[in-house]
């Protein structure tokens, strides 16, 4: 944990299961020190099953939210999820652009269980407004694929789709290698000045609802508190993998990872 109280605005969907979104978002940014605000755009119907209803909110009420939290709190970083649709996309790509806190961009598309989380016709609109805007891009290898064309199913694949997104605009990419085969998960961070490597064991678990949102909303927790992007991604990192070996088993479908691990006698 950092001394310094970073401060997160967070824009993305709420999940009543608690495991993803702005749920997992703020116990995460809370955990860690700094300071959670919220802009909710989406208010899902889910548990540990799936997804059985999504109801976005008014555009002028996400930005509102968004506009009151940085016109008096303030932020040090902004961390983006679930966007839906390409009016939202566009309404955040401006919030975005009115504030010189860097971003970090959960390019979120499908929920654990397969539902959709963002409409087919959004992605050109995530690549061209998104990718762009983000400090750090924090993308799964499905999302990647559909991002740049590219598969990945490799080490060298995620390094080499990886530099398709720099190739696009973002500043740094967090290639994720959950999804990629094998006994080890491999996330590489990469950078114009190279690339850092963050590997461990595969934990073989149902238990994985929410690890994108927990893992970005860790690694913007990490910024606004001013760490470098190398550490503040390696602490990320080090979070999430013991919030899923900590993981209640709560459930019958994919479990929530148990954020408030430390609390209970963590490392």
């Amino acid at each position: 944990m950092s001394e310094t109280l970073g401060r997160v605005l967070i824009i993305a969907g709420s999940d009543s299961g608690g495991g993803a979104g702005i749920q997992a978002d703020i116990k995460t940014v809370t955990m860690l020190g700094a300071y959670a605000a919220t802009a909710i755009t989406a208010v899902t119907v889910q548990n540990t099953l799936g997804v059985t209803g999504v109801h976005p909110i008014p555009l002028d009420v996400v930005e509102a939210q968004a506009r009151v939290v940085l016109d008096d709190i303030g932020a040090d970083a902004i961390k983006t999820g679930m966007l839906g649709d390409v009016a939202m996309v566009e309404t955040v790509a401006r919030i975005l652009d009115s504030t010189a806190a860097p971003a970090v961009v959960d390019p979120v598309m499908v929920a654990k269980g397969g539902s959709n989380l963002l409409a087919p016709d959004a992605v050109d609109a995530v690549r061209t407004l998104m990718v762009p805007r983000a400090a750090l891009l924090t993308p799964n290898a499905p999302e990647a694929q559909a991002l740049t064309g590219l598969a990945v199913e490799s080490l060298d694949d995620q390094r080499r789709v990886g530099e398709a997104l720099l190739k696009l605009g973002a500043r740094a990419v967090l290639m994720k290698g959950g999804h990629v085969p094998g006994e080890t998960v491999t996330d590489v961070l990469l950078t114009r000045q190279g690339e850092t490597t963050y590997e461990g064991e595969r934990i073989h678990t149902r238990h994985t609802h929410g690890t994108g949102c927990t893992l970005a909303s860790a690694c913007a927790a990490g910024l606004s508190q001013g760490l470098p992007l190398s550490e503040a991604v390696a602490r990320a990192w080090a979070y999430v993998h013991e919030a899923m070996r900590a993981a209640p088993g709560l459930g019958g479908g994919h479990g929530p990872l148990d954020h408030a691990w430390a609390l209970r006698g963590g490392k």
